[in-house]
């Protein structure tokens, strides 16, 4: 069997500093990659000692930029940053999202627009300041959730938001397939990262009585995943959407 080998290939991760995206910008860079780490730029400057602390730790080959997934300028200059480095453009992992949580009888109309904003136009302007510059044979790959699926509640603006983005992924397969450009997403259960941690502890119990496996999921495990479908092993595999929740189906 081809193993997995991505030398001289250039990914972009957005949300690349932190959780599910660090996991897969290692995997990505283990493989071979140059990958550049995106983040958003917070008042505190967490994100950017974050991302620049990782892109340090990978050593040659990552770069940290920072980009507002929602300001396609910004994007447009993300893209650039991996061009002019790297040489060009393989791979563009849109993993950056953020969480509003409220009933909807609660929920605020800035609650439901931040996170459509960020989770579902923020993914469309990622790739559509990408799709030209990634080379041919390239892959998108979307991060998506279980919450589209499931729709849990809570979550009418995330859940809403992930839908659109497993829609979108079919749509632009179809539009990018004249490029052989896969697209492709993911769509994770509860992962042991800061934003799953955040649940509350009443609230995993009962998560996992659900999970046929018994336990929450690793940002490892999503990782692995991501790296075959960027990978030669998944090169008839586009408009695909994988589930990888340790069989919470119901």
């Amino acid at each position: 069997m081809k193993s997995i080998d991505l030398k001289g290939k250039t990914a972009i991760v957005t949300g690349g500093g932190q959780g599910i995206g660090r996991a897969i910008a290692t995997a990505l860079h283990s493989a071979g990659a140059n990958v550049v780490v995106n983040y958003f730029a917070d008042a505190a400057g967490r994100n950017r000692e974050l991302a620049e602390g990782f892109a340090r730790e990978l050593g040659e080959r990552a770069v940290a930029a920072v980009a507002d997934v929602r300001n396609p300028a910004e994007l447009a200059g993300l893209v650039e940053i991996a061009v002019s480095r790297f040489g060009g453009l393989d791979f563009l992992v849109n993993n950056a999202g953020i969480l509003r949580d409220k009933s909807f009888r609660k929920m605020t109309s800035g609650d439901w627009q931040d996170v459509i904003d960020t989770n579902l136009t923020g993914v469309f302007n990622a790739c559509q300041a990408a799709a030209e510059k990634l080379r041919d044979g390239g892959a998108i790959v979307n991060v998506a959730s279980l919450s589209a699926a499931m729709g849990f509640f809570g979550q009418a603006n995330y859940a809403s938001a992930k839908a659109g983005v497993v829609t979108l992924t079919k749509v632009l397969s179809k539009e990018l397939a004249r490029r052989n450009i896969r697209v492709n997403a993911v769509a994770p259960g509860v992962i042991n990262t800061e934003m799953g941690q955040s649940i509350p502890e009443e609230n995993r119990k009962v998560m996992l009585t659900n999970i046929p496996l018994g336990r929450f999921g690793e940002p490892e495990e999503i990782a692995n995943v991501v790296l075959f479908l960027c990978s030669d092993l998944a090169s008839y595999v586009t408009g695909q959407t994988v589930h990888i929740n340790g069989g919470w189906y119901a």
